[in-house]
């Protein structure tokens, strides 16, 4: 009877969204007489970060304090359309729409301010703390609440703008049927280790290390926080969740949430995670976003690090002890493969 140690590796290739009937997704931005900024989303935050990302992209593009911004996500009713909060799409769709709805208010903003400074449009700059300036004669200037204010009172102009991002309908090769569903792609690698008790079948997991490509990280905390809670997640569908508890039979599992079993702090190893930035051509100031690969390869990594710590492929989820014992049985007991 011995517990073995098992160390497992997984890589990814995550699709950002898709390109079905062109993906889209859209923003309205406009702005309060006081210079305060608006975002009408129909992309619902789940959690994510999808208002603080979006919140900073209109921020950015604006040239106005992120404090300017609020972001109303509302509903499918009164806001303007998005294809939805899925396939890892709302940094990458909703972004892009954002930026083009704020790059069409920030012209109408400058045109007003332009008017009160009595200069050209081309002629103004902002400086991201609420201000417009003359390039060059950075004493010539009006605050971004000023101009707003300008605009609704005396020039009669809505500061808003509308924006919408549609991805290119793929070719679609006619002998094959062959086509691009997506436009980008985030990647991952990562490795785990575990310890496998051959006696009890218990699996533990010592140790995660993982490295994402995501594009640029828009909100490094954002995305750190969702790269452990993505892991968190994925070691509970690897270990513990299952909706269909037969072992063989209904009374081996659980039957409703109050034995539902999910980990806890204590089953949560330490996570070495070093995010590489490669910013995405098409994505929002590079952005592409982390999602739901967070959770996506720590299933097979654990599963790998089973085998490699006793020799057995549990090929059904949750890898339970009831799974290992079985497998361990079935080959006569524990067979640890080669540590690379």
């Amino acid at each position: 009877m011995a517990k073995h140690r098992g160390r497992g590796v997984a890589t990814i290739n995550y699709p950002i969204g898709m390109n079905l009937g062109g993906d889209p997704s859209q923003a309205l931005v406009h702005s309060n007489p006081d210079g305060k900024f608006g975002v009408a989303l129909s992309s619902i935050d789940l959690g994510q970060g999808m208002k603080s990302v979006t919140r900073q992209i209109a921020a950015e593009t604006l040239g106005v304090p992120v404090e300017d911004v609020y972001v109303d996500t509302a509903d499918s009713d009164t806001g303007p359309h998005c294809m939805g909060s899925f396939a890892s799409r709302g940094t990458h769709r909703v972004g892009n729409a954002v930026i083009a709805a704020a790059k069409e208010a920030r012209a109408v903003m400058l045109e007003a301010a332009a008017e009160e400074l009595e200069v050209n449009p081309e002629d103004l700059e902002t400086d991201g703390k609420g201000n417009i300036h003359v390039k060059g004669a950075p004493s010539r200037s009006i605050s971004t609440g000023a101009a707003c204010a300008a605009a609704q009172f005396k020039q009669g102009r809505t500061v808003s703008g509308r924006g919408i991002f549609l991805i290119p309908l793929s070719d679609v090769d006619p002998d094959t049927g062959e086509m691009t569903p997506v436009s980008c792609f985030a990647h991952a690698a990562l490795v785990v280790e575990v310890e496998v008790d051959d006696e009890t079948g218990e699996l533990s997991v010592v140790e995660m290390n993982s490295a994402y490509e995501l594009g640029r990280a828009l909100n490094p905390k954002l995305v750190e926080q969702q790269l452990v809670g993505g892991a968190w997640m994925g070691l509970s569908h690897a270990a513990f969740e299952t909706t269909e508890p037969y072992y063989p039979e209904r009374e081996h599992g659980p039957v409703d949430y109050n034995g539902y079993p999910m980990p806890g702090p204590g089953d949560i190893a330490p996570h070495n995670i070093s995010v590489l930035e490669r910013p995405a051509p098409d994505g929002p100031y590079g952005g592409k976003g982390p999602g739901e690969m967070c959770a996506n390869p720590v299933l097979p990594a654990v599963a790998n690090a089973v085998f490699n710590a006793v020799g057995i492929r549990v090929d059904t989820l949750p890898i339970t002890p009831e799974r290992i014992l079985r497998g361990l049985k079935a080959q006569g007991g524990a067979r640890p493969q080669a540590r690379r």
